[in-house]
Formats: structure tokens, C-alpha cells, sequence
């Protein structure tokens, strides 16, 4: 039978944990539907999504630190008891997510032709791609005062509103997307223009109710540039943390495009789902970003160990649940993606493999949460830099096997290939749950006080 405080703890991860899954999932639905519109305008429009996308969010994921690190630094000034220190913090680092999305927008605008010509796309796909990267640029800014926003509220223990804030924003930016695009005949520029709207309105609706909140607890609203470079400079860590993580997934796409098309179809469909279970794990590292940095800003260090234990349990078996649910769907899931056999066969087998890592990866996610929360950045950033060089030659083993692991280029040759691949992926998550083992074990992560 569960102790009064055990079910407590459990009351207050689930109540963390469930705004942020619904928030998380449903930003893939609603960028779906956003390509439904555009993919009705015509291929060439689809493709110019595609690779104007694929910049604009590696543009502003490279700073989800504004999110992660301003949960773990709010989340410790609550826990020690300081509501306007919590939200003076979360302001400075809002004002920081001004600073950057300012130059980023800049420079994204400015060179975004080149930027999307990386990608080797035909010239009608490079026009609309270049059309829209132009104009979204210009809702950087807004982007990533969302992201900082957002993790001033989960450390103050609210994924409420950022949930509001999620529906509300995607919602009214398929609306628009509708009415510039087919309305008043924009195009994929409308597209751009929708999407810009509806995250400065997303953005501009959190950041009142941050205003708010600091109202009441008589917290200063102006920027302090000493603070804002401090928040600058505890971001780098994760900066670098997530800067490794993106390379071994370019690294892992680049070998899957070495094999084949056949093999890089069912990669990209594969990774897609793999991505989708992520963001249904993600809510509980949310959840212990958000507790674990109010439990040590408290000094409570035997609760951040028991709501530590209790999340790492129910990633673990969160993942089993996901892993089961895809192995019983591996074999029809390939048909809503494509009809080519070849394809089917080679993501089916990629599937299992995803599929059989699904409790690692909620270990690994639950982890990592904990650890972001604990504000152990620099742990985090060595040790995702040397989980980059430790994969690297597994990645690059399957690359150089390629041709044996393909034989005749048949298709039982292409699921060996693919599957192969995916060993090796499952294996970086192995090297990175290792690690998370060894630092979570030890003490040196549980740091007291407000702030670390």
C-alpha cells in the first residue's frame, strides 16, 4: 500500500506530467495539418515547406536551453521560497530570448537562400522555400520567448497555461493558414505570414501572463544586463549538449542516405515515429525538470531521490507500454506511409528496433530531465560530447558496411541495411543510459540552495 506521501508525489508528476504530454503532442498534429494545406498548393510548395522547416526549427532548437535552463533556475527559487526571485530570473532569461531571436532572425532572413540551397533542392522548390524561410524568420523572436516563457511557468509548477497557450497558438494558426493561403490567394507566402501571426500571439499571451504573476510578487520587469549575461553564459552548457545531440542525428541520416533511397524513406518514417514516442516521454522529463529543481532549491535532497526514483519507474515502464503498442502495429503502421513493398518491408523491420528501445529511451529522457532540473549542465554537455564520439564509429561502422550489408541491393538487402543502422542508434541511447546511470547513482548532482 502506497504512503500518503508517495501518493502525494505521484498526485503532482501526473499533474505536471499530463498538460505537458497533451502540450507536446500536440504541436506534431497541428504541424500535420499544416502541411495538408500547403501539400494541396502543389509538390514543389510541399518540398519548399520541407527544407524551409527543416532550418527554422534547427534555428530555433538550438536554443531550447531558454526553456530547459530557465525551468531549472525558476524552479530552484521557488523551492528555496523566493517567488520574485524565481520570476526576476525568468524574466531576465525572457529578455535574453529577445536578444537572440533578434540576431537569429537577422541572419536567418538574410541568408536564407543559401541556407535552404544546403539542402539541394530543384529550383522551384528552392523559390517557395526561400519565400517562406524569408518571412517566418520574422517570428524567431517570438518563437523563442515562447520557449523561455514556457520554462519560467514549469518551474513555477504551471504546464497548465503553456498547454492553453499551445492549443490556442497552432489552432488559430491553421485558421489563418486557411484563410491567406486559399482566402486571399497568398500561397505558401500566407503560410509564412500565418505562422508568424500565430506564434507572436502565442508568445505575446504567455508573456502576459508572466507580467502578471511578477505584478503580484512586486518583481522587476526591466532587463539587467548582468543577470541576462549571466543566463547567457549557463545556457552555453546546453547549448553544447544540444548541438552534440543534433549531430548524431544528422550523422545517423547521413549514413542512412548513403544506403539507398529505399533505405532513407524508411528511415525518415521511422525517425518520425521514433520522434513522436519522444515527445510522449518528454512530458515526464518535463515533469522532472520542474520537481527536481524545486526539491533541491528546498534542500530536500530525499525528495528529489524518491521523485527521482518514482519517475525513472514509470519511464521505464511508459516505454515497455509504447514498445509493445508498436510492435503490435509494426507490420500495418508501414501502409499508411507509403505503397512501396520495398519501403514497408525495411521500416517494419526498422520498427522493431524502435520498438524494443522504447524503455531505454524513457529511462534515458526521465534522466536527463532530472539532471536539466538539477542544473547539471556542464555534466550533461562532456557527457553528450562523448557520447557523440563513442557512436561515431558505430555509425560510421555501418556506413563502411554498407555494401556487404546491402549484397545485391535486393530488399531483404535494404532491411538488414536499415535495421542495422538502427542497432547502432539504439546502441547511442545504450552509451547515453550508461552514463546517466553512473552520474545519477553518485551525489554530485544533488546541488542545494537557490541557485547552483
Amino acid at each position: 500500500m502506497s504512503s500518503p506521501a508517495t501518493t502525494t508525489q505521484s498526485r503532482e508528476i501526473l499533474r505536471l506530467a499530463v498538460p505537458a504530454f497533451l502540450a507536446l503532442v500536440a504541436e506534431p498534429l497541428f504541424l500535420l495539418a499544416d502541411s495538408a494545406i500547403i501539400g494541396h498548393l502543389g509538390t514543389a510548395q510541399l518540398a519548399g515547406l520541407g527544407v524551409a522547416s527543416a532550418t527554422l526549427l534547427t534555428a530555433a532548437n538550438l536554443f531550447v536551453f531558454l526553456a530547459y535552463g530557465t525551468t531549472s533556475i525558476v524552479a530552484r527559487q521557488v523551492g528555496a521560497g523566493s517567488e520574485r526571485g524565481a520570476l526576476e530570473a525568468g524574466i531576465d532569461g525572457t529578455w535574453l530570448a529577445v536578444a537572440i531571436g533578434a540576431v537569429v532572425a537577422a541572419a536567418v532572413a538574410l541568408a536564407a537562400e543559401p541556407l535552404c540551397r544546403v539542402f539541394g533542392a530543384s529550383p522551384s522548390a528552392l523559390g517557395h522555400a526561400t519565400t517562406y524561410l524569408r518571412i517566418s524568420a520574422l517570428g524567431i523572436p517570438a518563437m523563442l520567448v515562447a520557449l523561455a516563457a514556457t520554462g519560467v511557468l514549469r518551474g513555477l509548477q504551471d504546464t497548465r497555461t503553456p498547454l492553453v497557450a499551445s492549443v490556442a497558438g497552432f489552432t488559430s494558426n491553421i485558421a489563418l493558414n486557411v484563410a491567406f493561403v486559399y482566402g486571399l490567394g497568398w500561397g505558401i507566402a500566407g503560410s509564412a505570414w500565418g505562422t508568424v501571426l500565430a506564434q507572436t500571439g502565442m508568445a505575446t499571451g504567455l508573456v502576459v501572463v508572466l507580467v502578471r504573476h511578477a505584478e503580484r510578487a512586486a518583481a522587476s520587469l526591466h532587463p539587467h544586463p548582468v543577470r541576462v549575461l549571466r543566463a547567457a553564459v549557463s545556457g552555453i552548457p546546453l547549448l553544447v549538449r544540444t548541438l552534440a545531440l543534433r549531430a548524431i542525428l544528422l550523422v545517423t541520416t547521413w549514413v542512412a542516405a548513403g544506403l539507398g533511397d529505399v533505405p532513407l524513406a524508411a528511415h525518415q518514417v521511422a525517425a518520425t515515429v521514433w520522434s513522436f514516442l519522444v515527445f510522449a516521454l518528454d512530458a515526464l522529463a518535463i515533469a522532472a525538470q520542474a520537481l527536481t529543481g524545486k526539491a533541491l532549491g528546498a534542500g530536500d535532497v530525499v525528495a528529489a531521490r524518491s521523485a527521482t526514483s518514482t519517475m525513472v519507474r514509470w519511464g521505464v515502464w511508459g516505454g515497455a507500454v509504447l514498445g509493445v503498442l508498436l510492435l503490435a502495429v509494426h507490420r500495418v503502421l508501414p501502409a499508411a506511409f507509403t505503397t512501396d513493398e520495398a519501403v514497408r518491408s525495411a521500416l517494419a523491420a526498422a520498427l522493431v528496433v524502435v520498438a524494443l528501445g522504447q524503455p531505454l529511451s524513457g529511462y534515458v529522457f526521465v534522466v536527463d530531465g532530472v539532471l536539466i532540473g538539477a542544473g547539471d549542465g556542464r555534466w550533461l554537455a562532456k557527457a553528450m560530447v562523448a557520447t557523440l564520439v563513442l557512436y561515431l564509429p558505430l555509425a560510421l561502422g555501418v556506413h563502411a558496411a554498407a555494401e556487404t550489408l546491402l549484397g545485391d541491393g535486393g530488399t531483404d538487402g535494404q532491411v538488414v541495411a536499415l535495421a542495422a543502422l538502427w542497432v547502432a542508434f539504439t546502441a547511442f541511447m545504450a552509451i547515453r543510459g550508461a552514463l546517466f546511470w553512473w552520474r545519477i547513482r553518485s551525489d554530485h548532482w544533488l546541488v542545494t540552495g537557490a541557485s547552483r
